[in-house]
């Protein structure tokens, strides 16, 4: 496969995004778009082709499955988007019924890539991605809890009045309303987090906690009722992973991918802190959870395998 040509299957908000964020950086040589709708897909081409000359040499252009051939990264951001009110594991149906359009098509062309799911629900999503490509394990990879996780070192680190960037913390789980803050490994440059709070004069850790960790599993509904989509965030997030996989950074981000014998998740794709490189998933680092989170795990793990039970593959 050719880690340095990219496939990205949807040319709505979100794809066309994450092509414009992936242009800007060192990643890929050649993007191919692909949507049901070809104009839309030639007109984001054309588009994006436009800003060539002040970013860096790449090929953009829109295509079929066919084109798809040699590619080593394949982006799916097809699909119904969410919409006000509406929950992540709401778009179920309607997703996983296109899903069972797209992955064979993907799969009559690619033998050898790995597949990104960034569509909602991203976890229900790579595993039926999975289980219809017969792709390896590590090669099938969900956006998970990465953009989560961004959002929640941002609220720490305004409420602490730090760079973001010295936080490091994981929101693991479901990408949606059961997600886990896994606040027991939370660390500002190393210092635990409850410390550092203490030492910015703040002592309140179960009020702030229970608010930051609000803030940002409703920040997609706000979003959402604010401006009908959420796109920068996800397409920086998905930037990231194609960063890891392509220079084989071996960074750890908590993508979505098949999980074994984690805690209470077993057989299903849920967003854990993983080592990523040339081979996607090279490995899940298995974090320490407190009781409350190992049992708020348990309650995510349960809330996906409640769906995939329901879903006719």
């Amino acid at each position: 496969m050719n880690l340095s040509k990219a496939g990205i299957i949807g040319c709505g908000f979100v794809g066309a995004t994450i092509a414009y964020t992936l242009m800007q950086s060192p990643v890929f040589r050649e993007m191919v778009l692909i949507d049901i709708d070809k104009n839309k897909a030639e007109g984001e081409a054309m588009d994006l082709n436009h800003g060539i000359p002040f970013a860096r040499p790449i090929k953009i252009y829109s295509g079929d499955y066919s084109d798809l051939k040699d590619a080593g990264v394949i982006i799916i951001t097809a699909g119904a988007g969410q919409k006000p009110g509406e929950t992540r594991l709401d778009l179920v149906n309607k997703n996983v019924e296109l899903f069972k359009k797209i992955i064979p098509a993907i799969t009559e062309h690619v033998k050898d890539a790995i597949l990104l799911v960034v569509s909602n629900p991203v976890d229900i999503l790579t595993w039926v991605t999975l289980k219809l490509s017969g792709f390896k394990e590590s090669h099938v990879i969900g956006s998970g809890t990465v953009l989560d996780s961004g959002r929640l070192k941002y609220v720490i680190g305004e409420h602490l009045s730090v760079d973001p960037r010295s936080v490091h913390a994981f929101i693991i789980g479901e990408h949606g309303d059961s997600e886990v803050t896994a606040w027991s490994s939370v660390n500002v440059s190393g210092i635990p987090v409850n410390q550092f709070c203490e030492m910015r004069g703040y002592e309140t850790h179960e009020e702030n906690r229970n608010k930051l960790s609000d803030m940002v599993k409703n920040s997609a509904y706000e979003i959402i009722d604010r401006k009908g989509a959420t796109y920068y965030g996800i397409a920086m997030a998905t930037r990231r992973i194609c960063e890891s996989i392509v220079h084989n950074e071996k960074s750890i981000l908590t993508v979505s991918s098949m999980q074994h014998h984690y805690y209470e998740a077993d057989g299903v794709c849920i967003g854990m802190p993983c080592v990523i490189g040339n081979d996607g998933v090279e490995q899940v680092v298995c974090i320490d959870l407190d009781g409350n989170e190992a049992e708020l795990l348990k309650n995510s793990v349960n809330a996906l395998n409640n769906v995939i039970e329901s879903i006719n593959i």
